[in-house]
């Protein structure tokens, strides 16, 4: 069934920029037309507070209303219509190429030091999550999750039911926000749904403003209303984002020392591109994929899941999902993993596409490829039956001693 948010934050962002699209090339005799439109805009967001009480763009919304007000020196009363005013002349800042050298990662941050070291993070399927430390996990997830959450950047993802009363979920939203950062970038949200996949920030810009270093967040169209990527190079950041079917992926390319600039560690916790999902909302990847193999379609702990509108056997399903990926890797196990929970083909190309991303993203291009991994008994993890027979005999003489 289709998912609609009943936030319109984005139709209040979208109607505000319409209106005051090339407002900051205004002369003072216009400021108040400006400051009309910002009323207006402070409206609209009062009207969908209740719906929006949750959503991260609401709440950049507000707060970015409240400082232009100061800035523009706005009465919070007098007229909320929206004149349409002039659009940007050509040179504008969003067409800006210069930017200072602290705008560029690599040319900065490390000057005088040995090239950063880069981690990817991904989240595709129902969903699957690799986590900058390479771990893989399958989870569940339900509701608003934060993947990334550091000094510069937080990304939210909200993923909900794929089928009705089924514990199997994909992404259908995707909050991303761009905190400022000195001369280079203002605050931006960039917010994504399903069947709505925007080639701008909430505001409609596609840059980072207004500052010097603007064009160090630039967001790039590659394929209309299916595949965009942001670049950030002022954190040395990339992010890919797609809609495949119905649902949405994300992939992440980030250097270290970005990934871990978090103030509070210990808050934390539900970061899931550093942390992973909490241990309560992970699936037994090996215990599904056993009875899939067995049943030919996967069960779940719980209830048992509705009957996909497209059955997949065990056998059609590898098939399948061998079409794109022919290494029997995680990404492979993933997709037979969906296709038996959701009936769906387009967590084929889901799992495809995420590899793809991984193939672009990953810095160390020996660690493409994920597999399960056995469990390796060291001398200390083995069994005393298979490791030392003798033991095992005088442990169970002394135990019969004891008896008698």
């Amino acid at each position: 069934p289709a998912v609609t948010s009943p936030c319109k934050i984005l139709k209040c962002n979208s109607e505000f920029w319409a209106a005051t699209s090339g407002s900051h090339h205004l002369g003072a005799e216009e400021a108040p037309e400006f400051c009309t439109a910002l009323r207006a805009y402070a409206h609209c967001t009062r009207r969908t507070a209740r719906t929006c009480r949750g959503d991260l763009a609401y709440h950049s919304a507000v707060h970015g209303i409240d400082d232009l007000m100061v800035q523009h020196n706005c009465s919070k009363d007098g007229p909320t219509s929206q004149p349409r005013l002039r659009t940007l002349p050509p040179g504008d800042s969003q067409e800006r190429s210069d930017s200072p050298e602290i705008c560029h990662y690599e040319k900065s941050f490390h000057k005088h030091s040995a090239a950063p070291n880069y981690t990817h993070c991904g989240l595709f399927g129902d969903p699957h999550l690799r986590t900058f430390t390479d771990t893989f996990q399958t989870c569940k997830v339900q509701g608003a999750w934060p993947l990334i959450d550091n000094n510069y950047l937080n990304v939210q993802v909200t993923n909900t039911p794929v089928l009705p009363g089924s514990s199997a979920t994909a992404t259908s939203k995707l909050t991303i926000i761009f905190k400022s950062f000195q001369e280079c970038v203002d605050q931006k949200v960039y917010q994504a749904e399903m069947d709505e996949l925007p080639a701008a920030f909430v505001d409609g810009s596609k840059n980072g403003g207004d500052k010097h270093g603007a064009n160090s967040l630039k967001i790039t169209e590659k394929v209309s209303g299916q595949h965009i990527e942001i670049q950030a190079k002022y954190i040395g950041t990339t992010i890919v984002v797609r809609q495949v079917g119905r649902y949405l992926t994300f992939a992440v390319r980030m250097p270290e020392e970005v990934v871990n600039a978090v103030e509070d560690r210990d808050s934390q916790g539900l970061y899931l591109c550093l942390r992973g999902c909490p241990l309560n909302q992970q699936i037994d990847f090996q215990t599904i994929r056993s009875a899939q193999a067995t049943e030919g379609r996967a069960r779940r702990k719980g209830p048992s899941l509705p009957a996909p509108p497209e059955a997949f056997t065990y056998e059609t399903a590898t098939a399948k999902c061998r079409e794109k990926l022919p290494v029997e890797d995680l990404y492979f196990q993933s997709c037979v993993f969906d296709l038996l929970t959701t009936g769906d083909v387009n967590f084929m190309l889901a799992a495809y596409y995420a590899f793809e991303d991984v193939k672009m993203l990953h810095s160390n291009k020996e660690k493409l490829h994920l597999y399960e991994r056995t469990r390796d008994l060291t001398p200390g993890n083995t069994a005393p039956m298979g490791t030392h027979p003798t033991l095992w005999v005088a442990l169970l003489c002394l135990c019969w001693l004891c008896l008698l």
